[in-house]
This record gives C-alpha cells, structure tokens and sequence, in this order.
C-alpha cells in the first residue's frame, strides 16, 4: 500500500470522465499485467523443479510470512517512489514487474505446499481472494467514499503484523488461525485505501504506482487467505 499522498497537482478525481475513466483502465490492466506474470512465473518455477529449492531457503511457514509481509510494506514506499519520481516510464515499468516476480519466488513455496497436499486450498483462496477484491471495490466505486484516512492506522496495522510475525519467528510460535484473519483484515483494509486513491488522489500519468500498490495488497491478501486454508490440515 502507498502511505503518501500520490503528489501535488491535477488529480484523477478533477479530470473529465473520458480521462479519468481511462486511467482507472491503465490502472487495473497493469494490475492484471502483474498478477498474470506472478501466475506464470510460479508455474514456471514449479514445473522446473525449482519450487522445492526455494522452499529449503524461504521456508513455507513463519519466515516466509515475515518475508512476505517486508515486501508489502516495502511495495508501499516503492509506490510513493514511483509516483513522485521523474524516472523513465521504462523504469517504473521495471520496478512494477521486479516486484511482481519476487513475490512469486516468495508465494511459491506456499503454492507448492499446497499443491502436493491440498490442491483445492489453491483454488478456493484464489476464489475467496477474487470475490473480496470486487466486493470491497464495489464499495469504493459505488459510495465514491475517501477511504486515504485509513493509510496511518494501516501502516501502523503493518509494522505491527511484522513485529508479531518476527516475534513468532524469533520465540517459536504460531500466529494462529486467529493472527491470519487479522493479517487477512488487514489486507482487506489495504485493498479499500488503494481502490478509494486509485478513484481520488492519484495523477493521471501515476497509473504504474497504482497499480503497484492494489497488486501488493491483493498478494498479501491471497498469500495468507491460502494460508488460513491450508491451516485446516490435509484434504
């Protein structure tokens, strides 16, 4: 999630509706850009045989939780990067699908734990992911809310979901069922703030941070909806 307000000019919300409508499209293909290459990167990774070498670095459970969720927060300062810096089209482009296929190396440790034990946790977070992400969208395009007052309690949310997760890493426990419909809240919360400043706060030509920013937010959601499946035991 971006933190920081997307910078100081024309925003989104003050363009004609031809160009506002156009980019909330730039917006969402990209996103779809980066989830479709996540998806197959993963494969990739799994049909080489490279999934279980990953696994033996990355681990599936605490640690790389914890890694995943430094991403997340590292996700939100690379998208205010992005949309305040003068760089290249081509690099904000590099940075949108860098981050895209590390979080695939990330995930597919999961992905493959699942597939070998319970391959229909796979399908029904992907289903539960995809059926919260249009639902809290519908929210913020039908209300046409502003939701960026939640980025300070979310941030917070954040750091404290790491420090949890890092304790657990660190003293040797488990979050729970409990800890994961937090963190799974909590993404929930992050998909809403970067819908409602996809529809109000950034730039027209911001549409690559926009997009980084729900990306990450519906991965981190995906990543621990799965988790919470697979918390249920083997099929």
């Amino acid at each position: 999630m971006s933190y920081m307000n997307a910078g100081s000019g024309a925003v989104v919300s003050h363009l004609a509706e031809d160009a506002r409508a156009g980019f909330i499209r730039r917006t969402y293909a990209h996103v779809a850009m980066a989830v479709a290459a996540t998806a197959a990167f993963v494969a990739f990774l799994i049909a080489t045989g490279a999934a279980p070498i990953i696994l033996s670095f990355l681990g599936g459970g605490m640690i790389n939780m914890l890694i995943f969720m430094g991403l997340f927060i590292g996700a939100g300062i690379a998208a205010d990067r992005i949309a305040h810096s003068e760089n290249s089209v081509t690099m904000h482009y590099v940075a949108l699908l860098g981050y895209a296929f590390v979080e695939a190396i990330v995930v597919t440790p999961a992905i493959y734990i699942a597939a070998m034990y319970k391959p229909a946790a796979i399908w029904d977070a992907l289903l539960a992911t995809s059926a919260l992400v249009a639902g809290l969208s519908w929210i913020a395009f039908s209300t046409k809310k502003d939701f960026s007052f939640m980025g300070p309690f979310l941030a917070i949310g954040s750091l404290i979901a790491m420090a949890v997760i890092f304790a657990g890493v660190i003293f040797g426990f488990s979050i729970g069922l409990v800890g994961i419909g937090a963190i799974v809240l909590l993404a929930a919360g992050c998909v809403l703030y970067n819908t409602s400043n996809i529809i109000h706060h950034y730039q027209e030509h911001q549409h690559v941070a926009a997009a980084l920013g729900l990306y990450a937010s519906i991965a981190l959601m995906f990543r621990f909806i799965l988790q919470f499946f697979l918390s249920f035991g083997e099929d």
